[in-house]
């Protein structure tokens, strides 16, 4: 399963919440953005549930992290 998670930066922090999801695993793409939110995640786990994991675990922790809008791609 695939969604990208929207996310809204503590001010100045969006390169470097960018910078810190890279690499991790579940973690596609992470591009700090211009618009309304300020980082765009690509994630892949095998099911909704390991999605909602990844970002509990590995998204919201992330210093700086304000708030996520996860989007589920449809298929």
């Amino acid at each position: 399963m695939k969604a990208y998670v929207l996310i809204n930066a503590s001010p100045g922090r969006a390169l470097e919440v960018a910078r810190q999801m890279q690499g991790k695993p579940g973690i596609v793409a992470a591009d700090a953005i211009t618009g309304e939110y300020d980082v765009i995640a690509v994630c892949e786990a095998p099911d909704v549930n390991a999605i909602g994991q990844l970002i509990v675990d590995r998204i919201q922790k992330v210093e700086g992290v304000f708030k996520t809008i996860t989007c589920l791609v449809v298929t």
